[in-house]
């Protein structure tokens, strides 16, 4: 659903690209710093500060917007840089999630599930295309909605309910996703 926002937004996101490059213009660095702010919030998840772990994220969240801007206002874009972004995201994923446990602020069971859906939606993305299914834009919780969820219910010290509802978007995205890749799939291999 925030894709399609994000496509709206380009020229928003080409001009914060423009403006981040010239402080620094390495994409992967900002990757880094993106991956940093999700380390602290998962420590102060695990310390027991959601408000404050709710607005690391938020850095992080917007950090993972600019370094692709920057890659894309530099000319910088490449797979290897595609490949960084998506392992280090999955990385802050874990990191995240790992700090709500420790922290004590949700089930361990639910923290459980909703981690691994969230990986199971993102495996399914990889899988999908590297079998010539795009899933771009397919499920009602891609990562974006997904971090939003977890900031919004970490600023109001609920974080427990946002994991709550990201196991559920990411069980229906995750459905979504087979489904779109079985169907293309058997499509593709259906006798002429």
């Amino acid at each position: 659903m925030l894709d399609n926002l994000r496509t709206s937004l380009a020229a928003v996101f080409a001009y914060i690209g423009r403006g981040a490059s010239k402080a620094i213009p390495n994409p992967t660095a900002w990757t880094a710093l993106g991956l940093l702010l999700a380390a602290l919030a998962a420590a102060l998840f695990a310390r027991g500060a959601p408000l404050e772990a709710g607005l690391a994220l938020a850095g992080s969240g917007f950090l993972d917007i600019v370094d692709g801007a920057v890659a894309r206002a530099t000319g910088r874009t490449s797979q290897t840089g595609a490949f960084l972004d998506s392992t280090l995201d999955r990385v802050s994923e874990v990191l995240i999630y790992l700090g709500i446990l420790v922290g004590g602020l949700a089930s361990p069971p639910l923290v459980l599930v909703a981690l691994s859906l969230s990986l199971l939606v993102s495996y399914a993305r990889a899988k999908g295309d590297a079998l010539g299914v795009s899933l771009a834009g397919v499920g009602i919780g891609e990562r974006s909605e997904r971090l939003v969820v977890l900031i919004v219910a970490a600023l109001a010290g609920a974080a427990w309910l946002g994991v709550a509802v990201v196991l559920v978007l990411a069980l229906v995205t995750f459905v979504q996703r087979a489904v779109r890749v079985t169907g293309a799939l058997a499509k593709r291999e259906a006798p002429a």
